[in-house]
């Protein structure tokens, strides 16, 4: 199983004005660099929460139907499914029709299931990346996202806007990856 971003993110959770208020920051000199900060943290924090923040699309790629009657969905909240494809031996690809399953977009990872009585494909799949289910992740407003993401995200916008090298000498360092954690661990115990 592999998966990745197709359609990234079309605006971030923080605000430059946010990011910039973190940082005690009053001047537009460093802007860029708190815009790539404020996306560096989301990618940061979405890898250790494993969910999409904003809305992006995703390709999951398997490669083999599972045994099980349902396709658990990485990186929550799941908006929707655009397709389900699979390629056969030959690299012939075929769309699942949307007759074949449902898509539960509560439960959190979200799933594809099977509808009643019907079956995976009885097709022979290519030996690799043979189907991928592609959907959209990620709350559509930031005002649906916890607000301890948010807090997760500017603790480390401003820890790499004041610590911009990977060592500081002579200073006692600080715990701010715990914390970050700490917040995001808050995330995934609550259901969405």
């Amino acid at each position: 199983m592999t998966y990745r971003v197709t359609v990234p993110p079309t605006e971030e959770p923080i605000t430059l004005d946010e990011a910039k208020a973190q940082c005690r920051v009053d001047i537009d000199d460093d802007d860029a660099l708190i815009t790539a900060l404020i996306q560096a943290a989301r990618e940061y924090c979405e890898a250790i929460d494993w969910c999409a923040y904003m809305t992006q699309t995703i390709e999951l790629w398997l490669e083999e139907w599972p045994i099980e009657d349902e396709i658990e969905l990485p990186r929550p909240p799941l908006q929707s499914v655009t397709s389900v494809e699979y390629y056969d031996v030959n690299d012939v690809k075929y769309t699942l029709p949307t007759t074949v399953y449902a898509v539960d977009t509560v439960s959190v990872p979200g799933v594809v299931h099977l509808r009643y009585l019907q079956n995976w494909p009885l097709v022979v799949l290519r030996d690799y990346n043979a189907i991928c289910v592609t959907y959209v992740a990620g709350w559509d407003e930031t005002a649906y996202m916890p607000i301890v993401i948010k807090q997760a995200m500017l603790l480390l916008i401003g820890h790499w806007y004041e610590n911009r090298e990977a060592v500081t000498v002579g200073a006692v360092s600080r715990p701010i990856d715990f914390g970050v954690k700490a917040l995001l661990a808050l995330n995934s115990a609550r259901a969405f």
